[in-house]
Protein backbone atom coordinates (compact mmCIF):
# COMPACT_ATOMS: atom_id res chain seq x y z
CA UNK A 1 0.00 0.00 0.00
CA UNK A 2 1.37 3.35 -0.99
CA UNK A 3 2.24 5.55 1.94
CA UNK A 4 0.51 8.91 1.97
CA UNK A 5 2.93 11.79 2.19
CA UNK A 6 2.33 14.79 4.42
CA UNK A 7 2.04 17.13 1.42
CA UNK A 8 -0.69 15.00 -0.18
CA UNK A 9 -2.65 14.85 3.07
CA UNK A 10 -2.42 18.61 3.55
CA UNK A 11 -3.46 19.12 -0.08
CA UNK A 12 -6.66 17.14 0.46
CA UNK A 13 -7.30 18.90 3.76
CA UNK A 14 -6.93 22.25 2.02
CA UNK A 15 -9.26 21.25 -0.83
CA UNK A 16 -11.89 20.00 1.63
CA UNK A 17 -11.55 23.20 3.64
CA UNK A 18 -12.11 25.29 0.51
CA UNK A 19 -14.86 23.36 -1.25
CA UNK A 20 -16.88 21.74 1.54
CA UNK A 21 -18.55 25.06 2.52
CA UNK A 22 -19.51 25.56 -1.15
CA UNK A 23 -21.05 22.09 -1.26
CA UNK A 24 -23.04 22.80 1.90
CA UNK A 25 -24.19 26.11 0.42
CA UNK A 26 -25.41 24.36 -2.73
CA UNK A 27 -27.29 21.75 -0.71
CA UNK A 28 -29.01 24.34 1.48
CA UNK A 29 -30.06 26.36 -1.57
CA UNK A 30 -32.69 23.61 -2.05
CA UNK A 31 -33.90 23.90 1.53
CA UNK A 32 -37.65 24.28 2.05
CA UNK A 33 -37.20 26.24 5.27
CA UNK A 34 -36.47 29.95 5.36
CA UNK A 35 -33.83 29.29 8.01
CA UNK A 36 -30.57 28.30 6.39
CA UNK A 37 -29.47 26.21 9.37
CA UNK A 38 -32.63 24.08 9.58
CA UNK A 39 -33.29 21.47 6.88
CA UNK A 40 -37.03 21.14 6.20
CA UNK A 41 -37.03 19.20 2.94
CA UNK A 42 -36.12 19.54 -0.70
CA UNK A 43 -37.53 22.48 -2.64
CA UNK A 44 -36.62 24.72 -5.58
CA UNK A 45 -38.90 27.58 -4.54
CA UNK A 46 -35.99 29.84 -3.61
CA UNK A 47 -34.77 29.83 -7.21
CA UNK A 48 -38.20 31.02 -8.32
CA UNK A 49 -38.12 33.65 -5.56
CA UNK A 50 -34.69 34.73 -6.75
CA UNK A 51 -35.81 35.39 -10.32
CA UNK A 52 -38.87 37.25 -9.06
CA UNK A 53 -36.70 39.60 -6.97
CA UNK A 54 -36.40 42.73 -9.10
CA UNK A 55 -33.74 44.26 -6.85
CA UNK A 56 -31.36 41.33 -7.19
CA UNK A 57 -31.98 40.93 -10.93
CA UNK A 58 -31.34 44.64 -11.47
CA UNK A 59 -28.13 44.42 -9.43
CA UNK A 60 -26.98 41.37 -11.43
CA UNK A 61 -27.52 43.19 -14.73
CA UNK A 62 -25.76 46.28 -13.42
CA UNK A 63 -22.76 44.28 -12.21
CA UNK A 64 -22.45 42.33 -15.47
CA UNK A 65 -22.54 45.49 -17.57
CA UNK A 66 -19.95 47.21 -15.39
CA UNK A 67 -17.70 44.13 -15.34
CA UNK A 68 -17.83 43.73 -19.13
CA UNK A 69 -17.11 47.40 -19.83
CA UNK A 70 -14.38 47.45 -17.18
CA UNK A 71 -12.64 44.37 -18.59
CA UNK A 72 -12.56 45.73 -22.15
CA UNK A 73 -11.17 49.13 -21.14
CA UNK A 74 -8.72 47.63 -18.63
CA UNK A 75 -7.27 45.31 -21.28
CA UNK A 76 -6.81 48.21 -23.71
CA UNK A 77 -5.16 50.52 -21.17
CA UNK A 78 -3.19 47.74 -19.49
CA UNK A 79 -1.76 46.58 -22.82
CA UNK A 80 -0.63 50.10 -23.70
CA UNK A 81 0.94 50.53 -20.26
CA UNK A 82 2.70 47.16 -20.61
CA UNK A 83 4.29 48.20 -23.90
CA UNK A 84 5.46 51.44 -22.34
CA UNK A 85 7.02 49.66 -19.36
CA UNK A 86 8.63 46.82 -21.34
CA UNK A 87 9.51 48.15 -24.79
CA UNK A 88 10.47 51.73 -23.91
CA UNK A 89 13.62 51.10 -21.92
CA UNK A 90 14.61 54.67 -21.12
CA UNK A 91 12.42 57.74 -20.81
CA UNK A 92 12.08 60.40 -18.10
CA UNK A 93 9.77 59.27 -15.32
CA UNK A 94 9.71 55.57 -16.22
CA UNK A 95 10.23 54.49 -12.61
CA UNK A 96 7.47 56.79 -11.40
CA UNK A 97 5.16 55.57 -14.17
CA UNK A 98 5.77 51.91 -13.32
CA UNK A 99 5.25 52.59 -9.62
CA UNK A 100 2.00 54.42 -10.23
CA UNK A 101 0.75 51.61 -12.48
CA UNK A 102 1.33 48.94 -9.85
CA UNK A 103 0.26 51.06 -6.86
CA UNK A 104 -3.41 49.91 -6.99
CA UNK A 105 -2.22 46.34 -6.42
CA UNK A 106 -1.07 47.14 -2.89
CA UNK A 107 -3.34 50.07 -2.09
CA UNK A 108 -6.14 49.24 0.38
CA UNK A 109 -9.60 49.34 -1.18
CA UNK A 110 -10.80 51.81 1.44
CA UNK A 111 -8.10 54.31 0.47
CA UNK A 112 -8.78 53.85 -3.24
CA UNK A 113 -12.54 54.21 -2.81
CA UNK A 114 -12.26 57.29 -0.59
CA UNK A 115 -9.76 58.96 -2.92
CA UNK A 116 -11.97 58.40 -5.95
CA UNK A 117 -15.01 59.66 -4.06
CA UNK A 118 -13.22 62.90 -3.17
CA UNK A 119 -12.02 63.22 -6.77
CA UNK A 120 -15.53 62.82 -8.19
CA UNK A 121 -16.98 65.30 -5.70
CA UNK A 122 -14.28 67.87 -6.51
CA UNK A 123 -14.74 67.39 -10.27
CA UNK A 124 -18.50 67.77 -9.96
CA UNK A 125 -18.05 71.07 -8.13
CA UNK A 126 -15.43 72.41 -10.53
CA UNK A 127 -16.57 71.29 -13.99
CA UNK A 128 -19.95 69.67 -13.32
CA UNK A 129 -18.76 66.18 -14.27
CA UNK A 130 -19.79 63.66 -13.18
CA UNK A 131 -23.23 65.13 -12.55
CA UNK A 132 -24.16 62.16 -10.33
CA UNK A 133 -22.53 59.00 -9.10
CA UNK A 134 -23.69 55.85 -10.80
CA UNK A 135 -22.68 53.49 -13.59
CA UNK A 136 -20.02 55.82 -14.99
CA UNK A 137 -18.25 56.49 -11.70
CA UNK A 138 -18.22 52.80 -10.74
CA UNK A 139 -16.83 51.95 -14.18
CA UNK A 140 -14.05 54.54 -13.87
CA UNK A 141 -13.18 53.30 -10.39
CA UNK A 142 -13.04 49.66 -11.48
CA UNK A 143 -10.94 50.48 -14.54
CA UNK A 144 -8.50 52.29 -12.24
CA UNK A 145 -7.50 49.20 -10.27
CA UNK A 146 -8.18 46.51 -12.91
CA UNK A 147 -5.75 48.16 -15.35
CA UNK A 148 -2.93 47.49 -12.90
CA UNK A 149 -3.66 43.75 -12.87
CA UNK A 150 -3.81 43.59 -16.66
CA UNK A 151 -0.55 45.52 -16.96
CA UNK A 152 1.25 43.05 -14.71
CA UNK A 153 -0.07 40.01 -16.59
CA UNK A 154 0.60 41.36 -20.08
CA UNK A 155 4.01 42.84 -19.24
CA UNK A 156 5.22 39.47 -17.94
CA UNK A 157 4.25 37.89 -21.27
CA UNK A 158 5.93 40.66 -23.25
CA UNK A 159 9.18 40.15 -21.36
CA UNK A 160 9.19 36.47 -22.35
CA UNK A 161 8.40 37.18 -26.00
CA UNK A 162 11.22 36.99 -28.53
CA UNK A 163 11.39 40.48 -30.05
CA UNK A 164 13.47 39.19 -32.97
CA UNK A 165 10.25 37.87 -34.56
CA UNK A 166 8.82 41.39 -34.67
CA UNK A 167 12.11 42.76 -36.00
CA UNK A 168 12.13 40.14 -38.75
CA UNK A 169 8.57 41.06 -39.76
CA UNK A 170 9.47 44.75 -39.99
CA UNK A 171 12.65 43.95 -41.93
CA UNK A 172 10.44 42.18 -44.48
CA UNK A 173 8.36 45.31 -44.98
CA UNK A 174 5.60 45.05 -42.37
CA UNK A 175 4.58 48.29 -40.71
CA UNK A 176 4.70 48.53 -36.90
CA UNK A 177 0.88 48.44 -36.75
CA UNK A 178 0.68 45.39 -39.01
CA UNK A 179 3.42 43.70 -37.01
CA UNK A 180 1.47 44.27 -33.83
CA UNK A 181 -1.76 42.73 -35.16
CA UNK A 182 -0.17 39.82 -37.05
CA UNK A 183 2.78 38.94 -34.79
CA UNK A 184 2.57 40.48 -31.33
CA UNK A 185 -1.15 40.21 -30.69
CA UNK A 186 -1.45 36.43 -31.34
CA UNK A 187 1.54 35.79 -29.09
CA UNK A 188 0.21 37.81 -26.15
CA UNK A 189 -3.43 36.77 -26.73
CA UNK A 190 -3.46 34.27 -23.81
CA UNK A 191 -2.31 36.99 -21.42
CA UNK A 192 -4.96 39.36 -22.78
CA UNK A 193 -7.66 36.75 -22.20
CA UNK A 194 -6.32 36.07 -18.71
CA UNK A 195 -6.27 39.79 -17.93
CA UNK A 196 -9.81 40.21 -19.26
CA UNK A 197 -11.14 37.36 -17.14
CA UNK A 198 -9.25 38.59 -14.08
CA UNK A 199 -10.64 42.11 -14.53
CA UNK A 200 -14.16 40.75 -15.01
CA UNK A 201 -13.91 38.73 -11.80
CA UNK A 202 -12.42 41.59 -9.76
CA UNK A 203 -15.06 44.04 -10.99
CA UNK A 204 -17.91 41.62 -10.36
CA UNK A 205 -16.61 40.88 -6.86
CA UNK A 206 -15.81 44.43 -5.74
CA UNK A 207 -17.78 45.76 -2.78
CA UNK A 208 -15.71 48.38 -0.94
CA UNK A 209 -14.79 50.68 -3.84
CA UNK A 210 -18.25 50.45 -5.40
CA UNK A 211 -19.82 51.40 -2.07
CA UNK A 212 -17.89 54.69 -2.11
CA UNK A 213 -18.50 55.72 -5.72
CA UNK A 214 -22.03 54.41 -6.34
CA UNK A 215 -25.21 56.45 -6.22
CA UNK A 216 -28.82 55.80 -5.16
CA UNK A 217 -29.85 54.16 -8.44
CA UNK A 218 -26.70 52.11 -9.06
CA UNK A 219 -26.49 49.16 -6.70
CA UNK A 220 -24.17 46.30 -7.64
CA UNK A 221 -24.68 42.66 -6.78
CA UNK A 222 -22.09 42.50 -3.94
CA UNK A 223 -23.77 45.51 -2.31
CA UNK A 224 -27.19 43.82 -2.45
CA UNK A 225 -25.80 40.56 -1.08
CA UNK A 226 -23.96 42.35 1.73
CA UNK A 227 -27.06 44.29 2.75
CA UNK A 228 -29.12 41.09 2.68
CA UNK A 229 -26.58 39.20 4.79
CA UNK A 230 -26.61 41.91 7.46
CA UNK A 231 -30.36 41.40 7.86
CA UNK A 232 -30.07 37.60 7.85
CA UNK A 233 -29.07 35.09 5.21
CA UNK A 234 -31.95 33.48 3.31
CA UNK A 235 -31.83 30.47 0.96
CA UNK A 236 -32.43 32.97 -1.85
CA UNK A 237 -28.84 34.17 -1.43
CA UNK A 238 -27.72 30.53 -1.39
CA UNK A 239 -29.55 30.00 -4.69
CA UNK A 240 -27.80 33.01 -6.19
CA UNK A 241 -24.41 31.76 -5.04
CA UNK A 242 -25.19 28.29 -6.45
CA UNK A 243 -25.96 29.76 -9.87
CA UNK A 244 -22.69 31.70 -9.81
CA UNK A 245 -20.76 28.54 -8.88
CA UNK A 246 -22.53 26.63 -11.65
CA UNK A 247 -21.68 29.30 -14.24
CA UNK A 248 -18.02 29.40 -13.23
CA UNK A 249 -17.81 25.59 -13.22
CA UNK A 250 -19.29 25.34 -16.72
CA UNK A 251 -16.88 28.00 -18.01
CA UNK A 252 -13.91 26.20 -16.44
CA UNK A 253 -15.03 22.85 -17.87
CA UNK A 254 -15.44 24.30 -21.37
CA UNK A 255 -11.97 25.88 -21.17
CA UNK A 256 -10.46 22.56 -20.05
CA UNK A 257 -12.33 20.64 -22.77
CA UNK A 258 -11.18 23.01 -25.52
CA UNK A 259 -7.57 22.78 -24.31
CA UNK A 260 -7.85 18.98 -24.14
CA UNK A 261 -9.25 18.73 -27.67
CA UNK A 262 -6.51 21.02 -28.98
CA UNK A 263 -3.85 18.89 -27.32
CA UNK A 264 -5.38 15.72 -28.77
CA UNK A 265 -5.48 17.25 -32.24
CA UNK A 266 -1.83 18.28 -32.02
CA UNK A 267 -0.86 14.77 -30.94
CA UNK A 268 -2.76 13.24 -33.85
CA UNK A 269 -1.08 15.63 -36.29
CA UNK A 270 2.33 14.75 -34.82
CA UNK A 271 1.64 11.02 -35.19
CA UNK A 272 0.48 11.51 -38.78
CA UNK A 273 3.72 13.28 -39.68
CA UNK A 274 5.87 10.49 -38.22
Amino acid sequence: MKKRSFSNVMLWVGLIFLYLPMLILVIYSFNESRLVTVWAGFSTKWYAELFRDDQIMSAVWMSLRIAFATSCMAVALGTIASFVMVRFHRFPGKTAFSSMMTAPLVMPDVITGLSLLLLFVAMAQMIGFPAERGFLTIWIAHVTFCTAYVAVVVSSRLREMDSSIEEAAMDLGATPLKTFFLITLPVIAPSLIAGWLLSFTLSLDDLVIASFVSGPGSTTLPMVVYSSVRLGVTPKINALATLIILTVSIAAFLAWYMAYRKEQRLREEARAEM
